[in-house]
């Protein structure tokens, strides 16, 4: 072997086809990675699922922008003081009428955290695995209430986050170890599903609608099993969305729509998954 100076082995040391390939991250980051990527996104957090017990999974879906009843109160005391300060002033106005909004739609926040609650209580016993772990998409919202009704109760649940433009924060109740960050959205929805035995979907905007239409495509389908898929607030799915006219354009079968049922309260959504699984 010839022999190098100094200069030479430090040149030799910088170049990248000298790093072994599994520590060169600007490799593992590049469109030749990406399937290594995806296969580490499924197998990180089914490892640690299985590590914690985590046997099957209830999931909840809803808006991130949906605020707690204290925040929502809180904005629009401030709304309300700020116009009478200023009583014609449009843009206050408006502003006004959104917090009123928000302070009604807060409403779902505390179903959402009821409902994760009461399914929480279902088992928890850690000695053969968690069954009916809450696991919701890990921000704000309608998130945030899911993993604060399990934690409240003393109970586990997951996070699955996802790296936006617009930085998403992972709530402070997602269980120590179970707060997951994703990068890609497929590999995200798939543990939404994999071990999910309901759904229990909330108002919210084009996520909770397309992981809701994930849903009821897989089963639709039959790549997945039958389970309850529960819609919070009739009101406000069947003003969102006209299911009757899927069936009367001939896109979907009448019976379809009993892939799907209405729930007004958390105790009315627990009652059809024990009544679907017979517990």
């Amino acid at each position: 072997m010839p022999n190098l100076d100094l200069q030479e082995i430090t040149k030799l040391s910088k170049d990248r086809s000298n790093i072994k390939a599994f520590e060169d991250l600007e490799f593992l980051n590049s469109d030749h990675c990406r399937a290594l990527r995806l296969q580490a996104e499924y197998i990180k957090p089914e490892v640690t699922m299985e590590e914690f017990g985590v046997k099957s999974t209830i999931v909840v879906f809803g808006s991130a922008r949906t605020k707690s009843p204290e925040q929502a109160q809180k904005e629009y005391a401030e709304a309300e003081e700020r116009l009478a300060q200023n009583p014609e002033d449009e843009e206050l106005k408006r502003q006004l009428r959104l917090a009123k909004t928000n302070l009604e739609e807060s409403r779902y926040y505390g179903m959402a955290q009821e409902f994760a609650s009461i399914v929480t209580t279902y088992d928890q016993d850690a000695s053969d695995g968690f069954q009916f772990v809450v696991i919701t998409g890990g921000g704000g919202g309608i998130m945030e209430a899911g993993n604060r009704g399990a934690k409240e109760i003393g109970g586990i649940s997951v996070g699955l986050n996802i790296t936006l433009p617009f930085e998403q924060h992972a709530n402070p109740y997602i269980s120590k170890g179970l707060s997951f960050k994703f990068h890609y959205f497929s590999l995200r929805k798939m543990h939404f599903m994999k071990r999910a035995k309901a759904l229990g979907c909330f108002p919210g905007g084009f996520g909770t609608m397309d992981e809701l239409f994930e849903a009821l495509t897989l089963v639709q389908t039959g790549i997945i099993n039958p389970m309850p898929i529960l819609l919070f607030g009739k009101e406000y799915w069947e003003r969102i969305i006209n299911w009757e006219l899927f069936v009367e354009r001939g896109y979907i079968c009448e019976k379809d729509l009993q892939l799907f049922s209405y729930c007004e309260t958390p105790w009315e959504g627990w009652n059809k998954i024990k009544q679907f699984y017979n517990i």
